[in-house]
């Protein structure tokens, strides 16, 4: 079963840490991806941009409207992502939790769904 292991933080506290802080976490981000790769789990996933690089489309009355930024204001945002290939959602869970990110905010645990629509492309 694959599960999308979503990485949500603070970016402000990136912003706050030391050169010494952030390369102590980016070694523990290459630790840890080098475990989950070497598991062969590992399916793909990546660090996104900030936040404010982001562009949201919402389509209305038949028109898309471009905004710039996230679709809402929240206290953390989405900062990458893993995608795993694991036997059930303890598994997943096992891999949440040994993101580094997970001791200072979240990771959301998203099964993907049955519906092959989107691998008949």
């Amino acid at each position: 079963m694959q599960y999308m292991l979503l990485i949500y933080g603070d970016e402000k506290l990136w912003r706050e840490m030391s050169e010494f802080e952030i390369k102590q976490t980016m070694q523990a981000y290459v630790e840890f991806s080098r475990e989950l790769a070497a598991s062969g789990a590992l399916r793909g996933g990546s660090e996104l941009q900030p936040v404010a690089s982001a562009t949201t489309v919402r389509v209305r009355n038949g028109k898309p409207l471009v905004c710039d930024g996230p679709f809402a204001e929240t206290k953390e945002q989405l900062g990458g992502y893993y995608l795993i290939d694991v036997p059930d959602l303890d598994a997943a869970i096992h891999w949440a939790a040994k993101i580094p990110s997970a001791l200072h905010g979240s990771i959301e645990i998203r099964p993907q769904t049955a519906n092959q629509a989107l691998n008949q492309v």
